[in-house]
């Protein structure tokens, strides 16, 4: 079998981040996927730290963090190159790591980003004339009146208006954002017909639900070539079209570049020779099939997506290389008296950690392995929950995995 320069094991954010990367480079890259992968459940942004300025916090962070493992070039570039890829499909992100960009969610609060797709990105709200929130008839979560409400605690002087349209080729039955979004794709001109009639002027706005399409800007220019007003998406509930374009651009960037995809591969064991990682055993109904490469990025998302597993108390395991995991020991340690204390909570500070290359440690901090490198909520040290750092742990330890 032919060897692969890298095996990405995962198809999450951080994983098609990281085999993005890895392809960007002329590597041949293989990806072995179990399940979906998590994007199409995340909103579509990107947080780095929830800090007044998030670059200069992580500058500040302990040596056991994951930021300061990956460094401040790599978080950079993966910013950077994050954007790159989705701009290639039509689906502009605005934003840097220092940036705080708003977006209205789902009941009208205000959220503040890193990088944010150009369809979300609220910033010119506060200067427009009158803001109009428009709810689609059958569509489940989104409810203008609550919206408007919360809204005038941040523009309480702003005119608004709400109205409710009724697309009728929805077909009459309660249906979640992706189902408009996947029902409007290049079928956008009822939706645009609709806008016109609510006759809002260049100096408005007008706020959906995130229903324009699942690939790229497409949908949302179609539209919006046509209404005068600027339109602006909302966050919602899971599932997500923002996260589905997202991780839409990253498979097509892959497919471009010649990435190989084994879908429903469930990685059960890494092929071990010494220090060194040779392959990885993929179960399949028939046989085991081992995949054979020069370096192996483990993207398997921790607590979150099975990766590290804890089926006894105070004895995490991670389900491949089993790999030592830290985990803050002790019962009281485990979370905080109050669950939602302004503070980190213990469980989430679970996962592995590494050195400054990424490739797992043991408790004297010694490298188990010199070609398995170890990104995104697999990481221990900090509860990224808490810090609001998931998304730019996963695509910043992605491009550092890739490109040492």
């Amino acid at each position: 079998m032919k060897i692969s320069d890298v095996i990405v094991i995962g198809g999450g954010l951080a994983g098609l981040m990281a085999a993005s990367v890895a392809a960007s480079r002329k590597q041949s890259v293989t990806v072995l996927t179990y399940g979906s992968g998590s994007l199409p459940l995340a909103s579509g942004t990107i947080d780095f730290f929830n800090a007044e300025n998030p670059e200069v916090a992580i500058k500040n962070l302990p040596e056991t963090h994951p930021y300061a493992k990956i460094g401040a070039k790599a978080l950079d570039a993966s910013a950077k190159f994050l954007c790159d890829v989705a701009a290639q499909a039509n689906l502009p992100y605005h934003g840097r790591i220092s940036a705080q960009i708003p977006v209205v969610t789902a009941v009208g609060t205000l959220k503040y980003s890193a990088l944010v797709p150009e369809s979300m990105d609220a910033s010119k709200l506060a200067g427009k004339k009158k803001i109009f929130v428009v709810e689609i008839s059958g569509l489940k979560d989104f409810y203008a009146s609550m919206i408007v409400d919360n809204l005038k605690k941040y523009f309480p002087a702003k005119q608004f208006e709400t109205a409710k349209i009724d697309l009728r080729f929805l077909g009459g039955r309660d249906i979640t954002c992706m189902d408009a979004a996947q029902l409007l794709t290049d079928n956008e001109q009822p939706l645009a017909n609709e806008l016109k009639a609510l006759n809002a002027g260049g100096d408005d706005a007008i706020i959906l639900p995130p229903i324009f399409g699942v690939m790229g800007n497409f949908s949302r220019s179609a539209v919006q070539t046509q209404v005068k007003a600027e339109i602006f998406e909302t966050t919602c509930l899971p599932p997500s079209p923002a996260g589905m374009r997202l991780q839409r651009a990253f498979m097509k960037y892959l497919q471009s570049n010649g990435v190989k995809f084994f879908e429903n591969s469930k990685v059960v064991r890494g092929v071990v020779e010494g220090k060194k990682v040779t392959g990885v055993v993929v179960e399949n109904v028939v046989r085991e099939k081992t995949f054979r490469a020069h370096k192996i990025i483990l993207a398997t998302g921790g607590f979150y997506s099975g990766g590290i597993q804890m089926r006894e108390f105070d004895n995490p395991k991670e389900m491949i290389f089993d790999l030592p995991v830290f985990f803050p020991t002790g019962a009281e340690n485990w979370s905080n008296q109050q669950l939602f204390e302004n503070k980190p909570q213990g469980f989430s500070m679970t996962g592995i950690l590494t050195d400054e290359n990424l490739r797992p440690v043991d408790a004297n901090g010694k490298v188990l392995f010199d070609n398995l490198h170890v990104v995104g909520a697999n990481l221990g040290g900090c509860d990224k929950i808490f810090e609001r750092s998931l998304g730019g742990i996963a695509i910043s330890s992605a491009y550092k995995a890739a490109t040492v």
